[in-house]
């Protein structure tokens, strides 16, 4: 799974569904999304075969993202099913956090142990303002369950925005110093129309990483071979508890290193986040095509993946990516 630029391809991320219990205002339009219909959404069985494929083909990481993953029913089952593929080696999961508290036991069940969860705020107001109506006590009640379920590591994601949470980077930094979370910020990108909306809100990391720096050193921890961190530059805050990572996709581009496929809920492959240029693999599995077929279309997908994205987020690179996030997945 070497694409034309040499990068080894073994990570896949996996949408479940384009529906969401939130609707966070950089992420969806004000108006909310028109889901996909329920019989256009790939079937349980349709992603664990396209996945079984995969990882015969070099795919080791499956994340399972959304929408919001835990709104679809049977999750948990379908995430335990994946377990019977020998060749994945790393199984996680992407979540708000709202229904957490509710499946951090069958989740971990299911053989979950890494996952993610986006805050982008503490203050319940502004969270609920965020979101469009949100609830932060949930979200806080399910990071309390799954460190208590045994989770680990368990990521907090903070998408930076100008304007809104840059007055909280301090308040989340600090909970690095008694707790062993991974807190990770994360550069706004523009994304289909809720993009366009929240054109000028961009802030880049390397701000919010001075921001820390006043609270104590950061020393890098990189350099300990986690193969888990991804695209994050990891610090921790000197006799802290847990770390602090910056991903910067647009200050920083990690393009050279991506090694990352993503099957949205509608079973299309999409090599590159920020291009609409996608394989669709459920039309021809709904027509009944063998294995081979289905392996010739990820090895399409992968020879079409780009060396790069563009450089800014302007105008023109929108238009590059016009579909919503919740519609390409996490």
């Amino acid at each position: 799974m070497i694409d034309p630029y040499n990068r080894d391809i073994n990570y896949l991320r996996v949408s479940v569904t384009d529906r969401c219990n939130l609707r966070c205002i950089y992420c969806m339009p004000k108006e909310g999304l028109s889901g996909v219909g329920h019989d256009d959404i790939l079937r349980y069985e349709e992603i664990h075969r396209i996945i079984g494929i995969a990882a015969s083909e070099g795919i080791t990481k499956v994340r399972i993202t959304g929408g919001e993953p835990l709104v679809r029913r049977g999750v948990t089952e379908f995430i335990a099913s994946l377990q019977t593929i020998p060749e994945l080696t790393d199984i996680s999961l992407t979540t708000n956090g709202l229904l957490l508290e509710t499946y951090a036991e069958r989740l971990f069940e299911a053989g979950i142990r890494r996952i993610n969860i986006s805050l982008d705020s503490l203050n319940a107001e502004k969270y609920a303002k965020i979101t469009r109506g949100g609830d932060i006590r949930a979200v806080l009640q399910g990071i309390r369950k799954v460190r208590e379920t045994g989770f680990s590591p368990i990521k907090i994601n903070i998408v930076a925005i100008k304007g809104f949470n840059e007055d909280e980077v301090l308040d989340f930094a600090r909970l690095t110093l008694d707790n062993p979370f991974q807190i990770r910020f994360i550069e706004l990108m523009a994304l289909g129309e809720a993009g366009i909306e929240s054109n000028g809100r961009y802030l880049a990391n390397s701000v919010i990483k001075e921001q820390i720096e006043t609270l104590g050193t950061l020393q890098p921890v990189n350099g300990r071979g986690t193969k888990n961190d991804g695209p994050a530059r990891m610090y921790r805050l000197t006799g802290g508890a847990g770390e602090i990572g910056f991903i910067s996709p647009v200050s920083r581009h990690f393009c050279r290193s991506c090694n990352r496929l993503r099957l949205t809920a509608d079973g299309q492959l999409r090599a590159c986040l920020l291009s609409d240029n996608e394989v669709d693999l459920k039309g021809p599995l709904r027509e009944g095509v063998g294995n081979e077929a289905v392996r010739e279309r990820i090895r399409k997908a992968i020879a079409r993946k780009p060396r790069t994205h563009q450089d800014s987020c302007d105008a023109s690179h929108i238009k590059k990516c016009m579909k919503e996030m919740p519609a390409i997945g996490g």
